[in-house]
């Protein structure tokens, strides 16, 4: 008898170009970059394959181009990952969605995307994949694909529901807010969101924790990088948004940032499906020690750690 799924995730996936270079380029620059490779993104297969990796039985809803690329990212999902993909479907006349990142010796990067078939997600989506929403302990969702469809995912679960904000947008809906079990951004998300000018400390960050749920949400985690996390709920005492530090890692030993934040969250939703009874803050210092080890290696599935 097949087991069940503990982690569902409703979102993209994206073919990654990355290019290597000295430093990011300033605008109408040309660099020469010093290495290229393709890679297997998205957020939402991100953090299916990194929760997949810790241990997770997981499942993913989402579109594909009938390529070359969308072919092998199936094959990869399935055959590599041991991810269920019954509901990964490739679409005829569409492109399998792509990011081109652009990555600084110091891990810095920037990403643009072109989201191609990840737009045709819909909420009909949700109905055929009604099973996985009866079953799965946690459903994570993201922002690079349609919000109607996001909406509806979420309105259909009633497990513990994890929201990536990611892209931001800057008047987020509130009914996003309010339908996430879990809302989690990093500082330059957050900032965006709540009209602060910038995020950067520990402080600030519980004010952004402060401003999202006054907004409307429920429970709030500000991913800082190197710093951790600030998380906070609608029900904690006295406004208490606690600080969890992330492990130490040497300025030299920091290779690439790319996947961090899915990093981060595919080990939350696994942590969280697997210790159910554990408390957040615990869950979400696993989570930076997920992150912290994936900024050593390059590239962003790829630096995801196996356990």
């Amino acid at each position: 008898m097949a087991q069940t799924t503990e982690v569902l995730v409703f979102g993209s996936a994206i073919i990654d170009f990355i290019c290597y270079t000295p430093r990011l380029p300033k605008p109408g620059e040309t660099l020469h970059g010093h290495r290229f490779q393709t890679g297997y993104g998205g957020k939402g297969a991100n953090q299916c394959v990194a929760a997949a990796r810790l241990g997770s039985r997981t499942a993913l809803v989402a579109k594909l181009g009938a390529d070359t690329f969308g072919g092998d990212y199936l094959r990869q999902l399935r055959d590599v990952e041991g991810i269920n993909v019954e509901h990964v479907q490739q679409l005829e006349g569409q492109t399998t969605g792509v990011a081109q990142i652009a990555v600084s010796e110091g891990g810095e990067n920037n990403i643009i995307i072109v989201v191609g078939a990840n737009s045709m997600l819909s909420s009909c989506d949700v109905a055929h994949a009604d099973a996985l929403f009866q079953e799965a302990k946690v459903l994570v969702c993201q922002l690079e694909t349609p919000i109607e469809a996001t909406l509806t995912a979420l309105k259909s679960f009633r497990g513990v529901s994890i929201v990536n904000a990611a892209p931001a947008m800057e008047n987020t809906p509130r009914e996003l807010l309010q339908l996430a079990g879990i809302f989690c951004v990093n500082e330059s998300e957050a900032a965006l969101m709540t009209q602060m000018a910038s995020i950067e400390t520990v402080e600030q960050a519980q004010t952004a924790t402060a401003k999202l749920i006054e907004m409307g949400a429920n429970t709030v985690v500000i991913t800082l990088g190197k710093l951790g996390a600030v998380f906070g709920s609608a029900d904690s005492k006295g406004g208490e948004y606690r600080h969890v530090p992330a492990p130490h890692v040497p300025a030299e030993k920091v290779v690439d940032t790319t996947g961090a934040g899915d990093a981060f969250i595919g080990a939350l939703a696994h942590n969280i499906a697997r210790h159910a009874k554990g408390k957040l803050e615990d869950h979400i210092a696993a989570a930076c020690a997920v992150a912290s080890q994936s900024v050593q290696l390059p590239g962003t599935q790829a630096s995801f750690p196996r356990t």
